[in-house]
């Protein structure tokens, strides 16, 4: 078995209004806003790190805010749902807190024996809060509001909706050493024992289902956490022995990246635990300033003028 994929890494969702993101994740939902830096492909735009005090791995969740580009579709071949773990008897707060401010949420469900509460973020895309079987003890970022009784820990979970889930388990049994651990009707349920949390991902077999388009209110993509470059590099191998096209390893400031389409049409990711995010701020600033990648460094003052100012 393949034992170098630690979970998650991190998971990339595209917004409209960067503003009202903002908003929604550090102000409604309580995460810490660690990094605010811009795409690599599109300086124009910014590439926001929400997550943890220190943005540790599997509890990142990032944006590229287009403002205008109009409302996405879940579809197959996507990443469909987010789920963050919350501590025991949190459930009431959060239903409160989202009833004052509007979000959009379900009824709470239990999925494999774990008590469920779905919601929106004001783009759609679908998230949940999830109270673990096991206690999850990783230190939760807090704000005024939002204290570590209530908090989010971290990612919970990632659901990923595909027509058919043969080839996609493969990829996570055969390459990333996950193992099936339990079925509910047509959701597959798949964890990895490397890591104690972060560590699950649902196929949803939707064989009738319609591919989804990407904008606002859709994943981009889910990233798979490895320890280091030389470890990524070894997996890639092993990925280009399956037949499946994989990028050149690509710096991303904060950790080393991979990219390749799973079979079932989901952009998958492997990146790095290194350097993180306080390669370039201290701890206590992190978020706090607009960090340019070196090849757009020379752009800053348009870029300072062009970007929205996140208050």
């Amino acid at each position: 078995m393949n034992n170098n994929i630690l979970g998650l890494h991190h998971i990339t969702a595209i917004a409209g209004n960067a503003q009202q993101n903002f908003d929604f994740y550090t102000k409604t939902l309580g995460l810490r806003l660690v990094k605010k830096t811009v795409n690599f492909d599109d300086p124009g735009t910014y590439h926001l790190y929400y997550g943890d005090e220190t943005g540790l791995a599997g509890t990142i969740l990032t944006f590229f805010p287009w403002d205008g580009i109009g409302q996405g579709t879940e579809g197959v071949g996507m990443a469909t749902e987010i789920g963050y773990s919350i501590p025991a008897g949190s459930h009431e707060f959060w239903l409160e807190r989202f009833g004052a401010a509007n979000v959009k949420t379900k009824e709470i469900t239990e999925r494999f024996g774990e008590q469920v509460l779905a919601f929106k973020d004001p783009d759609g895309l679908s998230l949940s809060l999830i109270v673990p079987k096991t206690a999850d003890i990783r230190t939760p970022w807090e704000t005024a509001d939002v204290k570590k009784d209530t908090a989010t820990k971290g990612f919970h979970s990632t659901t990923l909706t595909l027509q058919s889930i043969d080839e996609t388990a493969k990829v996570l049994t055969d390459l990333f050493g996950y193992r099936l651990l339990a079925q509910e009707e047509n959701r597959y349920r798949f964890i990895t024992d490397t890591v104690e949390n972060a560590a699950i991902v649902d196929l949803l077999e939707v064989p009738a289902g319609h591919r989804g388009r990407n904008a606002a209110g859709t994943n981009h993509h889910v990233a798979f956490r490895v320890k280091n470059e030389d470890i990524q590099m070894e997996l890639r191998e092993q990925i280009l022995s399956k037949n499946l096209q994989i990028t050149p390893k690509i710096d991303r400031d904060y950790f080393y990246s991979l990219y390749f389409r799973e079979p079932g049409g989901v952009l998958f990711e492997i990146a790095t635990e290194n350097p993180g995010f306080t390669v370039d701020e201290p701890l206590n600033e992190l978020g706090t300033h607009l960090m340019l990648p070196h090849q757009h460094e020379h752009l800053r003052d348009d870029l300072e003028k062009l970007l929205p100012k996140l208050s």
